[in-house]
């Protein structure tokens, strides 16, 4: 699977999660869970180098806000909340890359 492969695979469900937990309808727990799933997916591809499109950065950027903030901070951060909310929307219709994802592989 190519990276970009695993990246349009992965993104609509990084972004659903991102939604449904930001609406009170997913427990933060289950986002952790599928972050270390992608994790031990992604490492089973042995994929190097910097991110190669701004799809990749963002689910990067986004997969790191959730596994760098406890839930309590992104729901009570409004521009953190903001920024993730705009990384799902990102993940799902497109449009302008958020203003300051940086994300990277992990």
């Amino acid at each position: 699977m190519t990276p970009n492969e695993f990246i349009d695979n992965k993104a609509p469900q990084l972004a659903f999660y991102g939604k449904a937990f930001l609406s009170d309808k997913l427990d933060f727990k289950e986002i952790q869970l599928y972050l270390w799933d992608t994790l031990e997916e992604w490492q089973m591809y042995n994929h190097q180098g910097d991110a190669q499109t701004d799809m990749e950065r963002v689910f990067w950027h986004l997969l790191h806000a959730f596994d760098r903030w406890p839930s309590w901070t992104i729901r009570g951060n409004h521009f953190l909340r903001k920024q993730i909310d705009d990384c799902c929307d990102y993940l799902s219709i497109g449009g302008q890359i958020p203003r300051g994802c940086i994300g990277i592989r992990p």
